[in-house]
């Protein structure tokens, strides 16, 4: 006979977090970069891959597959030979961009700000010698 299963005494966990819901949907490398070169106009896999060159066929296809799991890719099969794929956001997609934007343009400033490093500015989080 086994042992009697005893009360949980963890605390329940709160509600989720809807700031966290919102970052998991861009979780995984290269998925906002996805997105963003999705923005404009749907894409074929080859095309995206042609985008951002530094990006492997395995993880671009692994990206846009959870994409597509999380509602915010779109795949429409192509009659053409060989078989083709087009990707496209979705309306959730499309809400990212806003924040995927603003992201980008603090990257922007961020970069422009560490170029001036030539000039004796230090990055942040930079240990001085």
């Amino acid at each position: 006979m086994g042992l009697p299963v005893r009360k949980s005494q963890v605390v329940t966990p709160p509600p989720a977090c809807p700031l966290t819901e919102s970052l998991n949907l861009l979780r995984g490398a290269w998925a906002p970069n996805v997105i963003w070169y999705l923005s404009a106009a749907p894409r074929r896999f080859g095309e995206l891959r042609h985008d951002i060159p530094r990006i492997s066929a395995r993880v671009l296809s692994a990206r846009l597959r959870e994409l597509e799991a999380r509602g915010m890719v779109t795949r429409q099969l192509l009659d053409t030979s060989p078989p083709s794929a087009e990707y496209a956001l979705t309306e959730l997609g499309r809400e990212l961009l806003p924040a995927i934007h603003a992201l980008a343009g603090v990257g922007q400033k961020l970069l422009a700000q560490w170029g001036a490093n030539d000039a004796g500015i230090e990055k942040p989080g930079a240990r001085r010698k």
